[in-house]
């Protein structure tokens, strides 16, 4: 918390506050030791200290009713003094940094020793240089300039090393930063209800000051500390802060205390800002975690080390400004007492903070996940499933890589021992050694090219460039991702479940259908013949029982329709009351939201909502509005058409349901209810008694509430059905409403054998006697289930989780799911990917969501499918590539190794052909844009190979093209062209012609080669689209022109000699024949070739490990996890030793522990609640302890 680090953000907060302190009544320390308090503590504290509520928003200067006056000046002096509402986060990474981790990576090491021993060499010239007894070594070199010219390559490897370092840190730093402004608009897009100057305005969550009186409703996170003011039925979900998974009551008198980064989960009202940024709740045990100066360690991929220059920023504002807060400033480990701190307090503080930091990775062992892109709770358990086949397969090719550098080696050392040493029987003279080392250098460098060709360490960087510029264009798409590897899942997904509401369709309600005072008018009644008592009720029961925040307002363009603001339904009954010629407005202002007695706001559980109003003679109306069949069934009387109740009984109601709403429902339409009932003043009921209240109502009326099916639904629905993909729809509606949208969309067909069930009957089905889920059940039911109505949040939870544990297919079932109320949240979280709405959802949805739909539009799902399709085929289509190209280099130079005692292609060659290939052609072929093909096929599934057979056949077909070719120009080159031979050179002979047109060819075969790889299904025409990917135009023709460059003007660092123009045209030549063979090769029926293995699937074996590990582990190989056992133990101890540290700290202190104490307990006991708290720094070290190992081996050497 305390450590004075990085103070100057607050240091500013200090001087500000010893100088204003008087002009506002309280300071910043009073009201944070304040926000500590929790339930009657607190409500005897304000009583204490201010007297009420409402004296502490006169001493904040602000008015309950008219919040602040929202003037520029007022609100930066409020910003000075009380700081503002965000947490800083960590400055990035510098490029030199980013330079230094490209650094690690240990083939790079290996080559950088090579070249600066072969350097060192070529500058050491023993005295005895003339000797001719040392081997053949010196003898053809012409003249003693090619001698000198030693050092060329050696240097030519540094700077090609350098090169792919730059590449490699310019990428990082780029993806860096485009995470950064992915978060930045995350967070710029939040915005919350403020009042200011009497108006109701939205503002960024970062504009939000002390003092500001901010409107609070369901769904709702909260931004910032404040104290409840006034609303109704509020209930609180802070187990992100406590770890309490009860709901909280907040009331004026019990409990006022709201906290940011708690979730409303039920109710509304207003409540005055206290406490914003580093001094909130959340603020103070992020700053506990380090988050404000050391988060976002998962780029370091290591755990951290101990006291590493841990800045924990102050977050005691004032640690010690003046000497009377210094209780306050002690809080933990009693830092700062009077300013002044003892070397051994440092040290211990040290401790602490490196401690601290080590408790996040606790958390990610115990439960939490380790996916660096702040999905702090999430309990995904796989890797994604892409990156689980590449990291086996990248290990795969490096163990083979490695085994034949080695072999390479020592073949080249043993054949020129044996032949210096035993075939010409020369003796060792010492004045020969340098000679030889240097030739053993050659050798060392020979065998680490092949390495480096082999390792495809381009496939964590195609993967990464692919999921980014992805990400990057489906924020076109209406697509804002938030964890990147959900994008690549989608292209996985084999079932979506999705909510109806605003999703399928357009969220405009519009009452179409209403029955009042007996009579079933098919469209809106002429207001004439209604009667005029049932009229003033109807108005006032939906003026004034719906959100005060609900309105209708004036249309943005002429013509157009009138704008909708808050509660879709609301507003759909609003907009019936214009519909009436009659107006709400004047209602609303003669009965002020202030006055409203009781207030049962709606739920999931209720499904009805009820205001309770005191009328002028004392008596109490309550107005009920709610779901028809729920309503109707507490109603005991009805108005009939001259205004005057009458009885309605059951068999009435059943008759009703019948004639009235089972026609509406079939027509698609929301069947409400509105009705009141009238409360005598005394005896006063007791409003907590729910049952007894919402009962004996009287019937007003009922409407049918039309929401129209978004036009481009149908197709986009179609596209999934084509695609593989089940679309099941999830939706709290009456089935009948339900099933009628459902085939308009074209989730069900009328004929086809499907279910439509409702939340009890799917529940009575999937339990047993016990009222224990069974999956078996489940089983039964899932596949042919395509409407689940009336479902409660728990049901779609248990549904998307019984989908995605189901054995029953073959292919473990992938589930996007789309939510967005608060109760979705759960589904959200389990689902592989979860989609919520950008517009109408809250933000506990969107916290819980893998993507974000801006436009809150089912067909933005179809394209998400269709990118992660893409990123999938991309990494294909780049494996296809460098797949074939490793296997010609490595074979080229083990044989040509073998047999000419030197590699036809050079180190520096061999560099530039690995630049070629990972990164060039990774960035060219995972830039492809998605087409609609992509949508024709079905899902691959989670244990299809990455590679597959036709892929096989054609990575081996085209190295058996390029492999006869360059041993053809090898063996019998020199005659083809007639030229001088370039096999047997000497050590620093010139560059030869020949060896330059097979380097030159190789490049050729590999550029034409990257057009055919960019089709991996076997199709014919490989050019198709090619003009719509810019990039890959651009990439293939620069890297032509760059290789006209090195062999024309490479010279020696190159190993090449200047081409004729006719030797040019061959090269060419042999180059194009790549796609006439491509075309051979397409010919070849893949099911005859039954030999091909696949490479790169994963087995069921490997994906779970004992039999699923509990629900919130996730899966981790065997290593790893014994790594974690000692990890967690370790941490354990940390935190044992840090929590002695500070109780000793504390009594040297002598001070009020209290606060930090409960805090730290709150915060070390929660194996994952801190990690629900969201914010912009929320970040898990996690990633340090499962890296996945195709990351550069550096980081998984680190555990």
């Amino acid at each position: 918390m305390g450590d004075m680090t990085n103070s100057d953000f607050y240091s500013k907060n200090q001087r500000n506050e010893s100088s204003h302190g008087g002009e506002f009544g309280c300071t910043m320390e009073e009201l944070r030791s304040l926000m500590e308090l929790r339930g009657t503590e607190a409500v005897v504290k304000i009583k204490e200290t201010y007297g009420d509520t409402e004296a502490i928003c006169r001493r904040l200067k602000t008015s309950p009713i008219e919040g602040l006056p929202g003037t520029a000046s007022d609100l930066e002096k409020r910003k000075q003094i009380f700081g503002q509402n965000f947490i800083p986060p960590k400055k990035p990474k510098t490029f030199l940094q980013l330079v230094w981790e490209a650094l690690q990576d240990v083939t790079l090491i290996i080559l950088e020793v090579a070249a600066i021993i072969s350097l060192g060499l070529s500058f050491y010239h023993p005295p005895g240089e003339s000797s001719e007894g040392c081997a053949a070594a010196q003898a053809g070199a012409e003249d003693e300039g090619e001698a000198e010219a030693g050092w060329i390559e050696g240097a030519a490897i540094l700077l090609s090393v350098i090169c792919v370092v730059l590449v490699t840190a310019f990428n990082d730093w780029s993806k860096e930063k485009q995470f950064r402004g992915l978060q930045s608009r995350i967070e710029q897009e939040q915005k919350f209800t403020v009042v200011r100057a009497n108006q109701v305005v939205q503002i960024p969550v970062a504009e939000i000051v002390v003092g500001d009186i901010a409107q609070i409703k369901y769904g709702d996170l909260l931004p910032a500390d404040g104290l409840f003011i006034q609303g109704n039925d509020l209930k609180i979900d802070e187990s992100s802060l406590t770890g309490e998974s009860d709901q909280v009551r907040k009331s004026v008198d019990k409990d006022p205390m709201l906290l940011s980064g708690t979730h409303v989960m039920e109710g509304s009202g207003r409540m005055v800002v206290t406490a914003v940024g580093v001094n909130s709740q959340t603020g103070i045990i992020f700053t506990l975690l380090g988050a404000g100066g050391e988060e976002e360690e998962k780029k370091d991929k290591k755990g951290v080390k101990k006291g590493d220059g841990l800045q924990l920023p102050a977050a005691d504002g004032a640690a010690g400004s003046n000497a009377a807060d210094s209780a306050n400033a002690s809080l933990v480990n009693g830092k700062m007492q009077d300013g002044t701190v003892d070397a051994s307090q440092s040290k211990a503080k040290q401790q602490d903070g490196a401690a601290a930091m080590e408790m996040q990775p606790l958390k990610s062992a115990e439960g939490g996940d380790a996916d660096d892109k702040k999905k702090a709770n999430m309990h995904k358990k796989e890797k994604s499933v892409l990156q689980g086949k590449l990291t086996k397969l990248a290990v795969q090719i490096g163990k083979a890589g490695l085994v034949m550098s080695a072999i390479t080696v020592i073949i080249l050392v043993l054949y020129f021992t044996v032949d210096t040493f035993v075939v010409n029987k020369k003796p060792w003279l010492p004045e020969c050694t340098p000679v030889y080392v240097q030739y053993f250098v050659k050798f060392f460098i020979i065998g680490v090219t092949v390495l480096v060709v082999a390792v495809p360490e381009g496939l964590p960087l195609a993967v990464t460039i692919s999921l980014a510029y992805s990400v990057k264009k489906m924020m076109k798409d209406n697509n804002l991702v938030r964890h990147l590897d959900a994008c690549e899942t989608m292209g996985n997904a084999t079932a979506i479940c999705s909510d109806k509401t605003g999703t399928l369709t357009t969220n405009r309600m519009t009452v179409v259908q209403a029955y009042i005072g007996d009579v079933h008018y098919k469209e809106i009644p002429d207001p004439s013949s209604i009667n005029a008592k049932t009229m003033e009720l109807l108005v006032n029961a939906i003026a004034i029982n719906s959100a005060y925040t609900t309105k209708i307002l004036p249309p943005e363009k002429e013509g157009g329709l009138p704008r909708q603001v808050g509660n879709k339904t609301e507003c759909g009954l609003l907009g019936f009351v214009l519909d009436l010629k009659q107006d709400y407005e004047p209602v609303r202002s003669q009965m002020p939201e202030e006055k409203l007695y009781k207030v049962y706001t709606f739920n999931s559980v209720r499904k009805s909502m009820s205001t309770v109003i005191k009328l002028p003679d004392e008596s109490f109306r309550m107005y009920s509005k709610g779901a028809s069949e729920i309503v109707l069934k507490k109603c005991c009387k009805i108005l009939d058409g001259t205004g005057e109740p009458r009885v309605f009984r059951p068999r009435d109601r059943d008759e009703m349901v019948k004639k009235v709403i089972e026609p509406m429902a079939c027509d698609g339409l929301r069947t409400i209810c509105v009705a009141y009932r009238d409360f005598p003043s005394s005896p006063e009921p007791d409003w907590d008694n729910e049952n007894d209240i919402l009962n004996e109502l009287t019937c007003i009326c009922v409407v049918g509430i039309e929401d129209p099916v978004r036009p481009e639904v149908p197709e986009a629905i179609r596209k999934c059905q084509r695609a593989g993909i089940t679309v099941r729809m999830v939706t709290g509606d009456n089935i009948n409403t339900a099933r009628a949208i459902a085939i308009k969309c074209g989730i069900i067909h009328p004929g086809e054998d499907f279910l439509c069930l409702e939340g009890k009957e799917f529940n009575r089905r999937i339990r047993n006697e016990k009222g224990e889920i069974e999956q078996e059940r489940i089983d039964k039911i899932w596949p042919k289930l395509r409407v689940l109505a009336r479902s409660s949040p728990t049901d779609k939870h248990t549904l998307v989780k019984g989908i995605i544990d189901s054995t029953h297919t073959e292919q473990r079932q992938v589930v996007a799911v789309t939510g967005d109320g608060t109760n979705d949240g759960p589904a959200l979280k389990k689902a592989d990917v979860g989609f919520a709405m950008g517009i109408a959802g809250t933000d506990v949805a969107k916290e819980a969501s893998d993507i974000i739909l801006t436009d809150d539009n089912f067909s933005s799902i179809v394209k998400a499918v269709m990118w992660g399709r893409n990123v999938y085929d991309s990494i294909s289509k780049f494996l296809q590539f460098q797949l074939t190209v490793n296997v010609v280099a490595v074979i080229v130079a083990f044989t040509g190794a073998c047999i000419t005692q030197d590699s036809p292609l050079k180190a520096v060659q061999m560099l530039w052909v690995n630049l070629i290939m990972d990164t060039f052609a990774s960035l060219a072929l995972a830039t492809e844009p998605p087409t609609e093909s992509l949508l024709l096929r079905k899902p691959y599934g989670r244990n299809k190979p990455l590679i597959s057979r036709t892929m096989m056949k054609n990575i081996l077909g085209h190295a058996v093209y390029q492999l006869t070719l360059i041993f053809t120009l090898l063996f019998v080159g020199e005659k083809m062209f007639q030229i001088d031979s370039g096999r047997n050179a000497p050590l620093h002979s010139p560059p030869s012609e020949h060896y330059t047109i097979i380097f030159n060819t190789f490049v050729m075969m590999q550029l034409f080669n990257e057009i055919n790889a960019r089709k991996i299904h076997g199709e014919r025409n490989v050019f198709d689209g090619i003009f719509r990917n810019p990039i890959f135009c651009t990439i293939v023709l620069g890297t032509f022109a760059i290789q006209i460059v090195i062999v024309q003007f490479g010279g020696k660092p190159f190993s090449c000699a200047p081409l004729q123009l006719d030797q040019w045209l061959w090269c060419i030549f042999i180059g194009l024949g790549e796609l006439v063979w491509g075309q051979v090769i397409a010919t070849i029926p893949t099911s005859r070739l039954k030999f091909l293995k696949e490479a790169g699937r994963l087995t069921q074996k490997e994906e779970l490990p004992e039999e699923e590990l509990n629900e919130d582990v996730e899966e981790i190989d065997h290593a790893e996890r014994e790594l974690r056992r000692g990890q967690i133990l370790w941490f354990r101890g940390l935190n044992r030793i840090q929590t002695q540290i500070e109780v000793v700290n504390t009594f040297k202190s002598g001070a009020s522990f209290q606060g930090a104490l409960r805090r730290q307990s709150s915060v070390t006991s929660q194996s994952q609640d801190v990690a629900n708290l969201s914010s912009p720094s929320r970040v898990s070290l996690s990633n340090a302890l499962s890296s996945p190992t195709s990351l550069p081996p550096a980081a998984a050497g680190q555990g």
